[in-house]
């Protein structure tokens, strides 16, 4: 039977950056039951356990938008290098000899490290799918995944199938997972297999996620192929008029940012932009007109899975590119971080009554982050993983009183036998090419 948490005297930091102080908070059932005033509490819903949040602040979970999980596996590997060598003579070879163990412990490895940082639900892009869903049901965090398709490899029709029968086969399986169709981008794409994942989305009710514009040349490189815009071929695929989280969005086009609407969405990623030296691209102009929040792309380019460092990451090089000290303000950024859960169909990310209770304790009280004039200031330019104290997703307890409830050291230990493996087996060759 499940049994009802209060977290109490707690402090709230909303959706807005605005903080309720002093609140009791119910969970039950997987829900939040019950939000009052701690002095006006009748005490009429029982507590089976109580955690004294008098010195603590509860936020909701926070998304990452556009994650590689089971390239965790990569991190460190591929470092100092152009995009070009980065992809075509590091990762997709090493991806070619990808096997389900690396796949497996690199998402679990992955998700380890979100909940440790109290993040709560990602969208997951990549192949390997049996082993994503595998790892998010045994973790339990919300695992939104895309099975990657690539339009240019051999067997793309087969592949195509193949992913429609694992979706089928699998969407019921928890309210903690979901699906989308994946193509990997436009440029590994042609026009032609975009139409077909667009109607695969359509037959599915399903919605998109895909790359765009993650470098300079994607939409020269579309005009030389096809002597249309990224933008145009999208819109004339249906990919535009489909409800859709892009992943980065860097450099889009204006065909692409005159077709926008209220059903598209962008994960925005500045580490990995500034980490490949990927341009200032033309993403800030379009910031007050699109819909975005913040993912962190994968550990091999990224190296953490943590969007509260993306999300100060584009805080301060926004300040730093526009001379201007006042834009890019903490109330600004929070509100990007927590709407990112409206690109979801979990009806996470909001603190209110009968909403799903997805929520991080933070304990601000530490050297790092004190003295709090602002909570919201603390957490974004100060907090580390060691301030968040416990992550809930669904009422159940994923990190408690700061340790993950997984097992951290075989994970690791698996993990260590997993690099060893992988380095011996070496670079394969790759069937795809990055803007080649």
């Amino acid at each position: 039977m499940d049994k009802t948490i209060l977290l109490k005297h707690a402090a709230l930091i909303m959706e807005d950056a605005n903080c309720l102080m002093d609140r009791n908070l119910y969970v039950s059932d997987g829900r939040i039951a019950r939000i009052v005033v701690a002095d006006q509490d009748d005490g009429k819903l029982h507590a089976d356990e109580t955690i004294d949040c008098s010195r603590f602040y509860v936020s909701c979970g926070m998304v990452n938008m556009h994650a590689h999980m089971a390239m965790n596996i990569f991190k460190g590997i591929a470092e100092d290098v152009t995009s070009d060598a980065w992809f075509n003579e590091m990762i997709f070879p090493y991806e070619s000899k990808m096997t389900d163990d690396d796949v497996y412990l690199g998402t679990k490895l992955a998700i380890a490290e979100m909940v440790n940082n109290g993040i709560t639900a990602v969208a997951d892009h990549y192949f390997g799918e049996e082993q994503v869903v595998k790892a998010v049901k045994e973790t339990g965090i919300r695992g939104d995944i895309s099975p990657t398709l690539f339009g240019s490899m051999p067997g793309f029709e087969e592949r195509l199938e193949s992913v429609k029968a694992f979706i089928e086969a699998h969407r019921g399986d928890s309210d903690r997972i979901a699906f989308r169709i994946g193509p990997h981008a436009d440029y590994t794409c042609p026009p032609d297999t975009l139409e077909k994942m667009v109607q695969a989305a359509r037959d599915l009710n399903l919605s998109m996620h895909l790359h765009l514009a993650d470098a300079k040349d994607t939409n020269k490189t579309s005009m030389e192929r096809y002597g249309k815009t990224t933008g145009q071929i999208l819109k004339e695929a249906g990919v535009l008029d489909m409800h859709v989280l892009f992943g980065h969005g860097l450099w889009m086009d204006e065909d692409v940012a005159q077709n926008l609407t209220d059903k598209i969405w962008f994960a925005f990623c500045p580490k990995t932009y500034m980490k490949m030296a990927l341009g200032h691209g033309s993403f800030w102009q379009h910031r007050k007109d699109v819909q975005f929040g913040f993912g962190t792309d994968g550990g091999a380019s990224s190296n953490t899975l943590n969007v509260f460092e993306q999300a100060r990451m584009y805080a301060l090089a926004g300040k730093y590119t526009t001379d201007d000290p006042t834009d890019f303000t903490v109330e600004e950024v929070w509100k990007h971080l927590t709407a990112g859960h409206k690109a979801f169909s979990f009806g996470t990310g909001v603190l209110k009554e009968g909403a799903p209770a997805d929520l991080v304790i933070w304990d601000l009280a530490t050297p790092d982050t004190y003295p709090i004039y602002h909570p919201v200031t603390a957490i974004l330019y100060s907090a580390n993983s060691s301030n968040v104290r416990y992550t809930m997703v669904g009422g159940e307890f994923l990190k408690k009183d700061g340790r993950l409830t997984m097992d951290v050291d075989t994970l690791l230990s698996d993990v260590r036998r997993a690099q060893k493996d992988l380095l011996a087996r070496g670079k394969g060759k790759a069937n795809v090419s990055f803007l080649k």
